[in-house]
């Protein structure tokens, strides 16, 4: 599949890869700061944003859709950059073609298997009936009642679009989502990865635990920590000054 994608500035190329539920446009501010320094591509994954749907969801797909980008746009090597799904994407895609990375960086996510923690979130998608609703604010109403935190609401209700007048849409595939959380939560291969690899973790989140570290340290031979404080699972959205810091300081060495 031939993802969507926005190319930001010249030079080398660095490709950033959205999380579960969201898109590149979740990217925009920090592609503008990064294409000072490197051609950023942001991409829409499959079954989000404006990438097309499939009933088929994995990390080998997920990893072979951007090998397709890569090749149509005809770049060689890039550095990759992942947060959460979009992290564990950047793993399994530097295990299955090495030779395409310079650089590694995976934000607030590890390769061990998840317990399901997104209950709230699919509960309140999927009371959303959009034959009935007619005006945002009424979406936002009925997310209201699953989900407290006013920043993970707007971040999914940026997915909702209008088709026309009235009529609004879904920009991610929700029940095959859904249907294949087992594999988005799974845990990955430990196949070794010997690419230099920043990991970047929010002091507030627990995705990656200190007890987390070694088996990290295990497949990744060149292997960086960096946690970031007063920040959660949304580190680069929660301190986007010290990520983009940590990002270049690893990139320009």
């Amino acid at each position: 599949m031939l993802l969507n994608h926005k190319i930001f500035g010249e030079g080398e190329p660095l490709v950033i890869l959205h999380g579960l539920f969201g898109s590149l446009d979740n990217w925009l501010t920090h592609a503008k700061k990064l294409s000072e320094y490197y051609q950023v591509i942001l991409v829409d994954q499959r079954n989000h944003g404006h990438s097309g749907w499939s009933d088929d969801f994995n990390y080998s797909l997920l990893s072979s859709d951007l090998n397709e980008l890569l090749e149509h746009l005809k770049i060689n090597k890039i550095i990759l950059l992942g947060h959460s799904m979009g992290g564990k994407t950047a793993i399994d895609f530097t295990q299955r073609y090495p030779n395409k990375i310079k650089k590694l960086i995976v934000v607030d996510i590890g390769i061990k298997e998840y317990p399901m923690h997104h209950d709230a979130i699919l509960k309140g998608l999927n009371a959303l009936d959009l034959n009935l609703i007619k005006v945002r604010s009424d979406a936002a109403k009925i997310l209201s009642k699953y989900i407290d935190s006013e920043g993970v609401k707007q971040f999914l209700l940026k997915n909702l679009y209008w088709i026309q007048k009235g009529e609004l849409a879904w920009r991610i595939n929700i029940p095959v989502l859904e249907r294949n959380m087992d594999k988005i939560l799974t845990k990955l291969n430990e196949t070794e990865v010997y690419e230099q690899t920043l990991f970047i973790r929010g002091a507030l989140s627990n995705y990656i635990l200190n007890e987390d570290i070694e088996d990290l340290e295990d497949v990744f031979n060149d292997f960086q920590l960096i946690t970031i404080e007063n920040a959660g699972h949304w580190v680069h959205a929660e301190q986007p000054d010290k990520f983009i810091e940590s990002v270049l300081s690893f990139c320009l060495r």
